[in-house]
């Protein structure tokens, strides 16, 4: 885990609870392949636009934490208003247990498919996971 939190993504202690908001391409590289080795339910071609609706979010998390989430309660979305939701489910009834949450700006960004949104909330997962 080390690599993981020597860059920019940093954490300054580690009871925060906030996505980090700087992210180096070291550390992108670093999710990518982290991801890479998890099995989830679709291929990843677009990492903005596969996990703009929090399906396979909630599935990196189920990977490592299954007792967390039920993933019924995540529907694929191609629309705004059911992507927000899934993000907003997986804030309330997940991320919560996990003392982390996401800010509605930062799920507008991961809605909307903002380049490094998705990569920022994976890294600071996978160093809440960790």
């Amino acid at each position: 885990m080390s690599s993981i939190v020597s860059g920019v993504g940093q954490y300054p202690n580690s009871a925060d609870n906030q996505v980090v908001t700087k992210i180096s391409e070291e550390e992108m590289q670093e999710v990518y392949n982290w991801v890479d080795e998890i099995p989830l339910s679709r291929p990843k071609k677009n990492i903005a636009r596969d996990f703009s609706d929090c399906v396979l979010i909630a599935e990196v998390v189920k990977h490592f934490l299954p007792h967390l989430v039920e993933l019924h309660n995540y529907s694929n979305a191609h629309s705004v208003q059911q992507k927000t939701y899934n993000w907003n489910t997986l804030n309330q009834k997940v991320l919560k247990k996990m003392n982390l949450q996401i800010s509605a700006a930062v799920v507008k960004d991961a809605v909307e498919m903002v380049p490094e949104t998705i990569e920022k909330i994976l890294f600071t997962l996978r160093y809440k996971i960790d």
